[in-house]
């Protein structure tokens, strides 16, 4: 009997030791990889402000037009907001920025789209920036706020005509948004360097830049974001988004990026049929620098694909 009392005891104490284990590593990988004050994000701010010079970003920029800032709840009682600057056009640019950043450092393609006589709406992500949240949705629950950005933006102007535009999770965002029950008035998709689902994102960090093992780490954060935070990241998938989608792709991404693999926009790509789709690879590109590493023919694939959706 007094065996029994010992093996039962030390089971219950494995058990207890496991769950804490369970709790203190998924807690850390929520900490380092998706609250709001992540250590990634910060680590991204603070590679992001040593390269601003290569990215060709202008702050001062923002400052030379009236935005209006815009507010909506999400359907989960978030406050996000959107920064909206009207144009003598129906053409509307949705941008959506990336993971960790300011909506500002999406100013070259800002820029881009408001010299084409766009009106543009730059969201803030949840959990970014002056939208509220304490998690950082990898694009799967921010593609319900798309939706209803767009759906807001359709309010004020029933006759605009809507592309949706994202960088990196900004870009998976809009190819997961693109599978939603959209408007007719949605007409596009451009997506620059998106990967292909969270889950082989998180997996492709672990390997090549935490050097950390899928093995029981991954797992274990699979697991306590799915029973904590009701996030299932292996559900968060983009290419099986996109498969629902009808609308028109644009996929952008470097052949030397080292951080979403090159090889995810080929998996993407091949969702959408021939016809309904451009890939343009930049040569020589990291992660996001395509377009400032060759302006011209970045802007000459985003002129060729517009004129195509709004003919």
């Amino acid at each position: 009997m007094k065996i029994f009392s010992i093996v039962m005891l030390c089971l219950i104490g494995l058990l207890i030791l496991g769950m804490a284990l369970y709790l203190i590593i998924g807690a850390i990988c929520f900490k380092i990889a998706l609250s709001r004050k992540s250590t990634a994000k910060r680590l991204v701010n603070k590679t992001m402000q040593k390269t601003f010079e290569n990215y060709k970003i202008d702050f001062c920029w923002w400052e030379k037009f009236n935005f209006e800032s815009l507010s909506l709840i999400s359907k989960d009682g978030l406050k996000l907001v959107g920064h909206f600057l009207p144009n003598s056009s129906d053409k509307l640019a949705i941008i959506v920025h990336g993971y960790g950043a300011d909506y500002r450092e999406m100013q070259q393609y800002a820029k881009f789209f408001v010299e084409k006589n766009y009106n543009i709406l730059v969201v803030e992500n949840r959990a970014h920036g002056n939208s509220e949240g304490k998690m950082m949705g990898m694009g799967w629950f921010d593609k319900n706020d798309i939706v209803q950005w767009i759906n807001f933006m359709i309010d004020k102007n029933p006759k605009f005509q809507i592309v949706l535009f994202g960088l990196s999770m900004g870009a998976a965002t809009v190819c997961m948004t693109s599978g939603e029950q959209l408007p007719d008035n949605v007409k596009g998709v451009i997506s620059d360097c998106a990967y292909d689902t969270v889950y082989n994102q998180f997996k492709y960090v672990f390997r090549n830049k935490s050097h950390l093992p899928t093995w029981p780490i991954l797992d274990i954060f699979y697991f306590y974001l799915k029973t904590v935070y009701k996030f299932d990241i292996k559900q968060a998938d983009a290419i099986k988004q996109i498969k629902k989608s009808k609308l028109r792709f644009l996929f952008i991404h470097g052949d030397s990026d080292t951080f979403v693999p090159t090889e995810m926009v080929y998996k993407l790509s091949g969702a959408v049929p021939d016809d309904r789709k451009s890939v343009y690879i930049a040569k020589g590109a990291d992660h996001a620098m395509s377009y400032p590493v060759d302006p011209v023919e970045y802007e000459r694939q985003l002129k060729a694909f517009l004129n195509k959706i709004f003919k």
